[in-house]
């Protein structure tokens, strides 16, 4: 069995003097310390060992850290190292067998303590090193929010956010210096921020209450047409519901959307759930940017967009959890590309409304199997002074699953 040699010990503002005795221990021992200059800062001042500061990119240090492999080092890391922290990151390249990890409390544990929430019913998400428009997707009413700060603007641009997306009058708690001799706690509305005096080392609590007349954006598939910007090119609410329920997405699988459109199924197949990857594949140049900035309003800044023509531009993609063709599929070779690339037990989705796809679908159906199904919507709109009903464009859909 490999020996432990890397520790990765979480300490809090209150620095040495609030940690373990397993934790000192721990420390004492190593013989190569890393940390910011904030954490190393707490040690001895006649500490003579050899220190790493962390590197910008962190990546570098990260490398520097793998390559000593054996070395006993220890990593001062921020409150829980596993909670948005540089646990995760050196976990996903070292066995945990070889790591010990010992935690402080977490910043959500802090604010949760300070507030009097319960941790299991609060939303909690990092704004540091990610971005802003993250905070789009946890909104609703009544929500409650806790969230990493990235240094002394973060308030105010979540304060921004919050009343542009109507919800001014919701309750913002800005916690800094938690644990530590310098901690304080400052409040006000969204649409009321105004202070600037935030210290960088900081955590921010939402109680979010709507406006009046504000209409909340559900997190399940069928948002409403009017959310998204798009030149036509937009699989419509029922149809796309239905699409998504077909796909059936689960936490951290990998979508294909191949001609994506303005990006509808991507941005919905990601909002079912944080951990949910998607990549949005469009040729028309025009509607890049309407992907781009419908995937940033509604909390999707992470949909990665490629440009380019399926089935040339899905070369060296990572393997797809599942596949949505929304366009182009009667491009030679494009079912061929799709099924090679898609896992075992994956699902593949086509929607057409030509007859020339719809022959190009039972094609594919001819060969692999799935179901086809024709979806007919008609909504109810004005004639004259009286109502009727008035069809949308028939969709042939096809769902097949791969076998394994």
């Amino acid at each position: 069995m490999t020996e432990k040699w890397l520790s990765i010990v979480g300490i809090g503002e209150d620095g040495l003097q609030g940690l373990s005795p397993i934790a000192l221990s721990v420390i004492e021992q190593a013989k190569v310390i890393v940390g910011g200059d904030r954490h190393l800062a707490m040690l001895p001042c006649d500490d003579q060992r050899e220190k790493i500061v962390w590197a910008s990119p962190i990546n570098t240090s990260v490398e520097e850290i793998i390559n000593r492999r054996g070395e006993s080092i220890c990593v001062l890391a921020s409150g829980d190292p596993m909670c948005y922290g540089i646990g995760v990151t050196l976990g996903r390249r070292i066995p945990i067998s070889e790591i010990t990890i010992i935690p402080a409390p977490s910043t959500f544990s802090l604010a949760c303590a300070r507030l009097g929430w319960s941790l299991t019913e609060v939303e909690t998400l990092s704004l540091n090193g990610r971005p802003s428009s993250l905070l789009q997707s946890y909104i609703y009413p009544k929500a409650k929010l806790l969230i990493l700060s990235q240094g002394k603007d973060t308030p105010a641009i979540v304060a921004e956010i919050l009343t542009n997306r109507g919800y001014g009058g919701s309750k913002i708690t800005v916690l800094e210096r938690m644990g530590g001799a310098h901690e304080r706690i400052v409040e006000a509305t969204a649409a009321s921020w105004s202070e600037t005096e935030i210290a960088p080392l900081n955590a921010i609590a939402v109680d979010c209450i709507a406006d009046a007349g504000v209409i909340p954006l559900p997190r399940l598939p069928g948002l409403p047409d009017n959310a998204y910007h798009h030149d036509g090119q937009l699989t419509k609410r029922e149809v796309r519901a239905i699409t998504l329920a077909a796909l059936a997405p689960t936490p951290g699988q990998l979508l294909w959307d191949v001609g994506a459109g303005c990006g509808s199924i991507s941005i919905e197949w990601m909002r079912t759930h944080p951990r949910c990857r998607a990549v949005a594949i469009e040729q028309n140049s025009s509607r890049l940017k309407y992907i781009a900035d419908n995937a940033a309003t509604l909390g999707t800044p992470n949909l990665q967009i490629i440009e380019g023509k399926a089935p040339a531009a899905l070369k060296d993609l990572p393997t797809p959890d599942a596949i949505f063709i929304g366009g182009g599929v009667t491009a030679t070779g494009l079912f061929d590309v799709c099924w090679e690339a898609l896992r075992p037990g994956g699902r593949l989705v086509a929607n057409v409304v030509t007859v020339e796809g719809e022959q190009t679908l039972f094609q594919w159906h001819q060969r692999v199997g799935g179901d086809l199904t024709r979806i007919a919507i008609q909504r109810a709109e004005p004639i004259g002074k009286f109502l009727g009903w008035r069809g949308m464009a028939g969709v042939t859909q096809w769902v097949v699953v791969k076998s394994n």
